[in-house]
C-alpha cells in the first residue's frame, strides 16, 4: 500500500502544477490529469478505508479474545508467528486498549502459523505481559486471559518489543504521507471545482 500512496502524492503534486495550464489542447490533457488523478486517489482511498473498517473475520481464521482481568487498561498486541514463510516470521496485529474486565476479538490466520504471541503494554514503552501460546488444533477458538502481569520470555518479548516498534513506526510514517496526500487532495478538488 506505501507505493500506491507514494504514487497517488505524486500525481496530485503534478495535477497542482497543471492547475497552472489553462489554454489549449495542452490545458485541456492537464485538466484530463488532475481529473483522473483526483477520482483515482478518492477510489484508493475509499477502498482502503471500507477495508480498515470492516470486521477482520477470515475464512479458515482462528478466533482469538483477549480478556483484560487486570486492574488497568493494557494496550494490547498479537503477534502471528508464520513458521513457513521466513520473508515475513512475524504478523503483528494492534488489538487496542482494553479496559479492566473487557475483551476484544480478534482473528488469526493460522494456515502457515501454529504459534501466537500477546503483548500488553501500559503507556507507550512500558510491556508489563507478555504470553507464547500454541495452537495444536485450530478448530478451537483462543481465549486468553489476562490476570497478571508476567513475562514467559525474556527473548521473545524482546523480539516481540522491537517488532511493535516497527509496526508503530510504519503506521505513523504511513499516516504522514496519508495526511499530506488528503490536504494535496483538498487543494487539487478545490482548484478543480472553483470558478473563475
Amino acid at each position: 500500500m506505501g507505493f500506491i500512496i507514494f504514487v497517488i502524492f505524486l500525481s496530485l503534486v503534478f495535477s497542482l502544477f497543471f492547475s497552472k495550464l489553462k489554454k489549449g489542447k495542452l490545458g485541456q490533457l492537464a485538466k484530463l490529469f488532475r481529473i483522473a488523478s483526483v477520482v483515482f486517489a478518492v477510489s484508493v482511498f475509499t477502498y482502503w478505508f471500507i477495508k480498515k473498517s470492516v470486521i477482520g473475520v477470515v475464512n479458515n481464521s482462528l478466533s482469538l479474545q483477549v480478556i483484560n482481568k487486570l486492574p488497568q487498561p493494557l494496550d494490547f498486541y498479537v503477534i502471528n508467528v508464520n513458521n513457513l514463510d521466513k520473508k515475513t516470521p512475524l504478523e503483528t496485529k494492534h488489538i487496542g486498549k482494553i479496559r479492566p474486565e473487557y475483551y476484544r476479538v480478534e482473528y488469526l490466520k493460522m494456515n502457515k502459523s501454529d504459534e501466537y504471541w500477546v503483548a500488553g503494554y501500559l503507556g507507550k514503552k512500558n510491556l508489563v505481559y507478555f504470553s507464547q501460546h500454541s495452537v495444536p488444533n485450530k478448530n478451537i477458538d483462543q481465549m486468553v486471559e489476562v490476570q497478571n502481569y508476567i513475562n514467559q520470555s525474556e527473548k521473545l518479548s524482546a523480539i516481540a518489543k522491537k517488532e511493535i516498534e516497527e509496526d508503530n513506526y510504519q503506521n505513523m510514517v504511513m499516516g504522514i504521507w496519508v495526511t499530506l496526500c488528503f490536504l494535496l487532495l483538498f487543494l487539487n478538488f478545490v482548484l478543480l471545482v472553483r470558478k473563475k
